[in-house]
């Protein structure tokens, strides 16, 4: 990495060094500290203070007064989730998801964070045998922005994000907002849930976004095995052509594919 901030400060090492710093941060699970940063990447102490200042007041970067670390914000989140929301992303994962949906005969999402939201992308309907009523009553379209710790999709993002992101995400205990009256009402609560769901492999919701529906999620990653996104899967609560872990299982394996096609590797 310290030769790599040599060869990308060479013109404008202000700006070289805090790109460093962000893809630093990107790949640690952990907020880190001014001395462990510096010393990483071969920078002075001080120039470090400085760009995590900027970096900070613009966004990119969140203190944790805590740990007295630094994590990536939400600034830097949204870039990527940009990033992500552009074709090829949505063209690697369109034939993963006609496959999911015809194996489950049910439809199956492709979802990003943008913030503290899910964005679907992709939204596959199986070829036959699904009801129209069915599909008619899910919230979950192409484009549609859903609060991610109601989400299957935002969650399995989440479990897999460093605490401190999560955190700069959620910085109020108003922004964990419900739909049905359901779910996580703080942030320590929020937490727990991610940790469940990141032991397992897996999140859940049931009637967290609609009445009457649940969703199973499982996240995609990365290179730096950071998550990317996620593919879900929706239905009726109380009918479902499968067992819960069938469903679970299938969208295992879609995600691996992706994950995979995006030259990722799982954590």
């Amino acid at each position: 990495m310290t030769g790599h901030a040599t060869t990308s400060s060479s013109t404008s090492p202000a700006v070289g060094r805090a790109l460093d710093i962000l893809l630093h941060l990107a790949g640690r699970s952990r907020p880190v500290r001014v001395a462990a940063l510096a010393r990483d990447l071969g920078i002075p102490r001080s120039s470090a203070y400085h760009i995590l200042n900027v970096l900070v007041d613009r966004g990119f970067v969140s203190y944790v007064p805590k740990e007295q670390a630094y994590g990536l914000g939400v600034a830097s989140f949204e870039i990527g989730s940009a990033y992500l929301r552009h074709e090829p992303l949505e063209r690697l994962a369109r034939p993963i998801l006609r496959t999911l949906a015809a194996r489950l005969g049910q439809t199956v999402h492709l979802g990003v964070l943008y913030g503290a939201e899910t964005v679907y992308l992709l939204k596959e309907r199986p070829p036959s045998g699904w009801s129209a009523d069915v599909d008619g009553a899910l919230v979950t379209d192409i484009g549609v922005r859903l609060p991610a710790h109601l989400t299957a999709s935002g969650r399995a993002i989440l479990a897999y994000s460093p605490p401190a992101q999560v955190r700069a995400l959620f910085p109020r205990p108003g922004d964990l907002v419900t739909r049905t009256g359901k779910g996580p009402r703080s942030l320590t609560e929020l937490l727990a849930l991610l940790e469940q769901d990141r032991e397992r492999g897996w999140s859940e919701e049931v009637e967290l976004v609609s009445e009457g529906f649940r969703s199973v999620g499982v996240a995609a990653f990365d290179h730096n095995a950071l998550p990317v996104a996620a593919l879900s899967s929706t239905w009726r609560r109380h009918y479902s052509r499968h067992e819960e872990e069938y469903v679970r299982d299938v969208l295992r394996q879609g995600a691996a594919r992706l994950t995979a096609a995006v030259s990722g590797r799982a954590p």
